[in-house]
């Protein structure tokens, strides 16, 4: 039950932070992205802001062997960069140039009531796109785990 309470109250403040930055609107967001046209630079205040909280809540995390509900800590073991990373981190990118819509804020967008900016359905879209990758990419992870399975062809790690 604790872990869920953490849960609730860290996407609550998630989504709120979100909403009172401004990065739940995709026009706002495009309007950061914009750095030839009519460019906003406030979301770099609200991203550099994050990256400051972030940074001390990570030190205080790596001191504490154990998380606030009770589980021990579990670090990522992979340290470098690898191609799945960076391609990855490319996807990401254009599709957030491309809706002004990432993951979270689309979730906010749904949380809201809101199925896009006026209405246009645009964060239902993005949601429906992608659940859909998500599960491509899975069902990719599968076929390519079988094939390397009889071809002795060794899989990338998660």
């Amino acid at each position: 039950m604790r872990k869920l309470v953490f849960a609730f109250l860290g996407g609550l403040v998630f989504g709120l932070g979100l909403i009172l930055a401004g990065m739940a609107n995709p026009a706002k967001v495009l309007g950061f992205l914009d750095l030839t046209g009519k460019w906003d630079p406030s979301l770099a205040f609200v991203m550099g802001g994050a990256i400051a909280v972030g940074l001390v809540g990570f030190r205080w995390a790596h001191s504490r062997a154990v998380a606030w509900t009770g589980e021990p800590r579990v670090w990522p073991a992979l340290r470098g960069l690898d191609k799945r990373l960076v391609l990855g981190a490319l996807l990401f990118g254009v599709g957030w140039g491309i809706a002004g819509i990432c993951p979270g804020p689309a979730l906010v967008l749904l949380g809201a009531g809101s199925a896009g900016s006026a209405g246009s359905g645009k964060g239902l879209l993005f949601v429906v796109a992608m659940l859909a990758g998500m599960a491509l990419h899975a069902a990719f992870q599968k076929i390519f785990a079988r094939v390397s399975a009889t071809s002795g062809v060794r899989q990338p790690e998660q």
